[in-house]
């Protein structure tokens, strides 16, 4: 874990790293502003990278893939994006789902209409 961390630390100084925080953040904020502002938390994902999940406070979500914890993080702060250490029950309970993600996430398994 020592040398993901150093790994993060050198990529986020680079300037191709600060070019991907800065649109990072420049999405984060369109999404804060469509959604009258927004709340996030930070998730490593592998080797893929960190996902930068986003509440909005109409109840609106989505999420963006940052490729270390370090740019997502930076992309966080640039945006003034207020982070949560974990995606809890008082912060998960923002979260409004309508019937499409009904469908799409049991729908299907309990032989419900397929989302295309």
């Amino acid at each position: 874990m020592a040398d993901t961390q150093q790994a993060d630390t050198k990529q986020a100084g680079t300037k191709g790293a600060e070019r991907k925080a800065a649109r990072l953040a420049k999405d984060i904020k369109a999404f804060a502003a469509e959604h009258g502002g927004a709340e996030g938390q930070l998730a490593h994902i592998g080797q893929a990278g960190t996902r930068i999940v986003l509440v909005g406070e109409d109840g609106g979500w989505g999420d963006l893939v940052a490729p270390s914890y370090a740019i997502a993080e930076a992309a966080a702060e640039k945006a003034g994006l207020t982070l949560h250490e974990e995606f809890d029950g008082e912060f998960a309970a923002k979260v409004v789902t309508g019937p499409y993600e009904w469908t799409r996430m049991a729908g299907i398994q309990l032989g419900g209409a397929r989302n295309s």
